[in-house]
Parts: C-alpha cells; structure tokens; sequence
C-alpha cells in the first residue's frame, strides 16, 4: 500500500483489507483488472497486486511468471497522491503472503543480512509516474494491515514533477550509484532514496539502504521487514510500465555496495578469508565484516586494527570492542557456531576525520586472514 497523505491514508486503510482479493497461481497471461485484485506466481513464492488505491480510473495489468505489466491505465492523477501501486513481492501485504519468504525477519537477524533482491524493469515513453521498491518495516512482526515502523522507497525512474514524501535530507552512496535522500513522515516513516540517474535494473541487499536508514536515526534495528515490493506509483497514465523480472532470496551470498581490498600480513593467512565493505559520509560510516574460516569454529573472536584513529560507536551482530586502534569482535549467544562452509558476519559504526582507510591485520581466533 502506498500513501502519500495522511489524510488517504486514513480513508484508505479499512477498504484496502475489505476489498483485497487472493487469487490463484497464475500462469502467464493472467489479467488483473480488479482495483485490489492479485494473485501469485512461481508456486507462491511471489505475489502480483492491482493495488488502485488513489483512483476510480480501469487499471489492468498482465502477470507473467516474472512479472507483470500494465496493459491499461488512463489515470490523471494531478494531485498529491499517485493512483496506484502495482507491484510484485515476497513476503505479506495485508495479511497477504508469499510462500517461504522468511518475512518477517527482525533486522537484528544475521539472517537480514543475506537478504538480497533484483529487479529490470521497462518505462512507456509517456505519462507520469515513479518506479521504484517499497520496503516495509514494522516494530512487531505483523503480516496484517498497515505498518508503523519504517517504509523504505527506492526509485529508480521518475518522470514529470513527482517527488517523495517530505523533504530533501542527504544524499547516499549506496548499490554503486548515488542517491538523494528525502525523509517524512505520514504515520510511519517514510525514507525515500531517488537515484541522481534513471536506471531500468538493479541489485542490492536490503541491509544496504536500511543500515543508512536506521544511521540516520528513522529506522532500529529491532524492526521486522515484512515484504519487499518492487512496481510502480503512476500519477498520470501508466499503461506499458513493466516489471521484467523480479527477484528475492534470503541466506545466500550478499552483493556489496562498496568492496574494498582489505590488506593483510604478507606471508601469513590461510586460516580465514575476510572481506571488508563501507558505506561512509562526511565525519561517519558503517562497515560490515564477512569472515570465512577454512573450518568449523565454534565461538569466535575476529580482531583488526584501524589505521586513522577511527573510533566504532555501536556494532550489530558481534560484541565489538575497541581499545585505540585495536578491535575485537566476538560472537553473541545465537551465532557462535560456524559449519564449514560458513561465514561470520558483523556490522558496526563509527565516526573518522583526515581519512577514513581500511582495517588491517584481521585475525580469526588468533589466526591471520587474507582477502576474500
């Protein structure tokens, strides 16, 4: 559900419930022209919604096993609020739920971490409109109605005079491209990131935008994400916005919005393999730590140095200690153990001046690591 005033929103949220409809697995070419009409592909795993919350006009859109697309749309929507938001998901929308998404998920789960998600898209070459995820936190881990926790938007396209809720805040590094950053707030938070240049795909993990969410003080840690949306909110026509292919997945590798080399000690290493990423701003950053060991551990302690005086805040996922420029992070109750194979993964962050270089000298359990 997107909203862009306050006052929608309260009108909006009993008919939403009332009038959503669950369909059955679709095959390809399944059309949806009812106002909160969906229905699920690849077995469950994903749900397409119609979702015209903002407009009496006909919406039809055309699933596929990847995607849908928007066959017809005469809104004219010159207001506040965008007609509607078609969309395709994981995890649950109005007590409607994909299957095996793992959503919801409480950030503080290594388990966030991995979460990572895929989308290309299609524009028409006319109308109004933004495409762009809709991320959805919520304090308590509903599945039902509307959530009061964060709402996480990242727009990859806009065309018109559109913007996000609020105002302009920043601007963010995040995914390989750069972001201007609006924040507000209509009853939940709405953090919205809008790339400085249109792209029709893009790859990212959650955590990414989120850990830039919550350094920024509009999101915690002890929020669940409940779905991970990817479609568009068009405000004046919209017929031919496409979602090509989607895609979400949760416990596998994680891309990286920013990898670096992580030197280490020459001659040493073979016990552990570590890579080191940072998303950082003028004065701060946050980092994340993923360790691989050559074995099994069980209880683990990672060490490193900073080399420019860098001082760590707060950590997640690990027990981070600092004593001057030496670090040690240790594991916490319910990530202890490692099966070969495995990898250990841990965040923090913290504020530098001058400079801001990479750790060295990471250790596994007293022994020397080389990159991953």
């Amino acid at each position: 559900m997107r909203i862009r005033m306050i006052t929608a929103s309260l009108a909006m949220l009993g008919s939403v419930a009332a009038s959503l409809v669950v369909g059955q697995a679709a095959h390809a070419d399944t059309v949806i022209c009812d106002k909160y009409g969906s229905t699920t592909v690849q077995n469950g795993k994903y749900v397409v919604i119609n979702n015209v919350w903002g407009s009496s006009a006909t919406q039809c859109i055309n699933v596929t096993n990847n995607g849908f697309t928007v066959t017809q749309a005469q809104h004219n929507n010159t207001g506040g609020t965008p007609a509607a938001y078609p969309a395709i998901y994981a995890g649950c929308h109005y007590a409607n739920c994909s299957t095996n998404s793992g959503l919801p998920l409480q950030a503080s789960n290594s388990q966030f971490n991995t979460v990572q998600t895929s989308v290309s898209m299609s524009y028409p070459g006319s109308g109004i409109y933004d495409a762009a995820y809709d991320i959805w936190f919520d304090p308590t881990p509903r599945k039902d109605g509307q959530n009061t926790g964060a709402e996480i938007m990242v727009w990859l396209n806009h065309t018109g005079s559109v913007q996000p809720v609020g105002s302009r805040v920043g601007t963010a590094n995040i995914a390989g491209a750069n972001w201007d950053v609006w924040f507000g707030n209509i009853g939940w938070n709405v953090i919205s990131y809008v790339r400085t240049s249109a792209t029709n795909s893009i790859s990212f993990a959650v955590r990414d935008f989120y850990d830039d969410t919550v350094n920024r003080g509009y999101g915690q840690r002890s929020w669940y994400l409940t779905s991970v949306q990817a479609g568009f909110e068009p405000w004046v026509g919209g017929a031919g916005l496409a979602v090509n292919n989607f895609s979400y997945s949760i416990g596998g590798s994680v891309p990286t919005s920013t990898p670096t080399s992580t030197p280490t000690n020459p001659g040493n290493g073979g016990g552990c393999k570590v890579k080191y990423t940072k998303n950082e701003w003028q004065g701060g950053f946050t980092a994340d730590v993923t360790v691989t060991p050559s074995s099994a551990v069980n209880n683990w302690t990672v060490g490193f140095n900073f080399p420019n005086g860098q001082k760590i805040t707060s950590g997640w996922n690990a027990t981070v200690t600092q004593n001057g420029s030496s670090v040690t992070a240790k594991n916490l109750s319910y990530n202890g153990s490692v099966g070969a194979g495995g990898s250990i993964s841990f965040g923090f962050q913290g504020t530098w001046s001058g400079s801001n270089g990479n750790p060295t000298g990471f250790t596994l359990n007293g022994t020397a690591c080389t990159n991953a």
